[in-house]
């Protein structure tokens, strides 16, 4: 077997399907997504958000980051988290109180939501799955307070991840087998973008996470459940197992002594205000 022996042909103009997420996906994000709620714990710290402060967490899946920022904004703050997953927000719903609520919602159409609503807007590992960026920015400028401030955590396009790396070098770039985050800004990008929608950068920077697997299954795993079922996809069940393997063995040079596999990844976290 050669090492592009398991790779499909690659779709021409690769898509991001909500349609792909299932229950089964959202309870096993909820056990896996510890690694994105540090990161939001992170951000919510930049944005120095506040007891009293009105709240809007834009892609909240299954109200991790949402729950635990509700504990900030005690006694008579508010979270309002949205997601366009129904399984998540299902989920969520357990963690809701009444300075808690959760619902269906895209990032891009905020119109449920009055403007000068919110202190805090913010995106946690999600705004690289946004296709119309600017779209989403002027929503949530709009929704913003003056003087408010949003918080985005995103993959950095300037710093793939390791894991993109491995799959490039063990299948190809062009063998549909990357990460099907199809929409990630760099930070010159980003700061572009801020300043096409008018929203003031006040901080921006890279910052490396390292994460450990146990195995290639939980590496796996914690990738479909993040990406809602879009990565690997598309291969059938036999293909699925031969690409296991291949990457089984292509994480070598990331393996500890016990076994485990020690991966890292780059997230922008930037910080803007509305004027």
């Amino acid at each position: 077997m050669t090492q592009t022996d398991p790779t499909p042909n690659p779709p021409s103009t690769p898509q991001v399907r909500l349609s792909l997420d299932t229950p089964d996906l959202a309870e096993a994000y909820d056990q896996l997504g510890y690694r994105q709620f540090a990161h939001g714990k992170l951000l919510i710290a930049d944005l120095e958000v506040l007891p009293g402060h009105h709240v809007l967490d834009i892609g909240s899946g299954t109200g991790l980051l949402g729950g635990y920022v509700a504990g900030q904004i005690v006694p008579q703050g508010l979270v309002v988290g949205i997601d366009p997953l129904p399984h998540r927000i299902e989920v969520a719903k357990r963690r809701a109180a009444d300075n808690f609520q959760v619902q269906v919602g895209r990032a891009e159409d905020l119109a449920v939501f009055p403007s000068e609503r919110f202190d805090i807007v913010y995106y946690n590992s999600v705004f690289h799955w946004i296709k119309d960026k600017a779209q989403a920015l002027r929503e949530a400028r709009r929704v913003l307070k003056t003087g408010g401030r949003l918080g985005i955590s995103t993959a950095a396009k300037e710093r793939p991840h390791d894991l993109e790396r491995v799959l490039v070098s063990a299948f190809g770039e062009a063998s549909g087998l990357t990460q099907p985050i199809t929409h990630k800004v760099d930070s010159k990008e980003l700061t572009a973008l801020f300043d096409r929608v008018g929203l003031i950068p006040a901080r921006l920077e890279i910052r490396t996470f390292t994460d450990r697997f146990v195995d290639v299954d939980e590496l796996l795993a914690f990738n479909i459940a993040s990406s809602f079922g879009n990565a690997f996809a598309d291969l059938e069940d036999d293909r699925r197992a031969e690409v296991r393997d291949v990457l089984d063995h292509a994480l070598d040079a990331h393996r500890l002594e016990d076994g485990s596999i020690q991966l890292q990844r780059h997230l922008i976290f930037a910080v803007a205000r509305k004027a």
